[in-house]
Parts: structure tokens; C-alpha cells; sequence
């Protein structure tokens, strides 16, 4: 009578199976790529480019209150086109029962002068506290330097 033993930590495939997990993140890739364009709170606008901006995160919450003005005089509140002279009276019902009452203003960089001029006497108008102008950060190129501050009185020997 023979004994017959068996060998089964042969067949162990110590492998890892990354198909699955490549799958999981590429499908997770694709659904970022689709939802981030929509996370933009209002209109799209080419804002004017600044060396020194002014930092405002306040801008960035759910219930912030930004106007838009576009290259074409249209003005935006939030995401609804309205016309500028209807502008005071949406604020002011929204800052009603507001504590912070403050607004800010996305300008499109070649927007009319007057025109932006006019939006902030609406927003001004309509009693808001403090008013917000957004700019982007100006890129640096390699090589420029940045503008000399023309109040500091330049260095040298007399």
C-alpha cells in the first residue's frame, strides 16, 4: 500500500492582479475629468491678470454673492443674466438677512470701463458693505523680472 501525499502550496500563485484596481482608477479618472469643469461657480469670464492680487477666499463659498460682467456689457448675478438696472433690487433682497454683506465682482478683463463702473454703483446702491474686485495671478515668464515699486527711491551711490 503506497502513500500519496499531496502538494497543493505548488498551485499558490503568490501574483498580484493590478487589472482590476487599473480599472477602478481609470473609471475614477474620467469622472473627475467630467465633474471638475462643472465645479466652476458662475460664469466663465477672463478675469484682468495682476502682479500683486489681493487674496480673497471668501469668494470660493457656496454662498458667496458674485456678479458678472462679460466682454459684451451682459452682466451675470450667480449664474442669471439680468440687466444692470435690476441689479439693486436682487441684491438687496438677498443681503436682507445677510450679517456679511459683501459681494464681489468678476470683471472680464476687456469689459467696458463704464460699464463695470456702473455695475459697482448698482452693488454700491444696494447697500453692501464691502465689495470685491477679483483679479488672477499674473504669470511670470522665466528670465522677467517683476516691476520695480516706483514708491521705493532706487539704491546707488551719491
Amino acid at each position: 500500500m503506497a502513500i500519496s501525499s499531496r502538494d497543493e502550496g505548488a498551485k499558490v500563485n503568490a501574483n498580484i492582479n493590478v487589472t482590476p484596481m487599473v480599472d477602478v482608477m481609470l473609471v475614477l479618472l474620467i469622472i473627475f475629468m467630467v465633474i471638475t469643469p462643472m465645479l466652476q461657480k458662475g460664469v466663465s469670464v477672463d478675469l484682468a491678470k495682476v502682479n500683486n492680487p489681493a487674496q480673497m477666499p471668501d469668494a470660493d463659498k457656496e454662498d458667496a454673492l458674485l456678479v458678472a460682467v462679460m466682454r459684451d456689457g451682459k452682466v451675470f448675478f450667480g449664474n442669471d443674466q439680468i440687466p444692470p438696472d435690476q441689479l439693486t433690487n436682487k441684491i438687496k433682497d438677498r443681503i436682507a438677512n445677510r450679517v456679511d454683506k459683501r459681494v464681489y465682482i468678476r470683471a472680464d478683463a476687456r469689459a467696458k470701463f463704464g460699464t463695470v463702473v456702473d455695475v459697482v454703483d448698482n452693488v454700491r446702491a444696494a447697500g453692501v458693505d464691502q465689495l470685491g474686485l477679483l483679479t488672477e495671478q499674473r504669470k511670470a515668464t522665466p528670465g522677467q523680472t517683476p516691476p520695480a515699486n516706483p514708491a521705493t527711491p532706487p539704491s546707488g551711490g551719491q
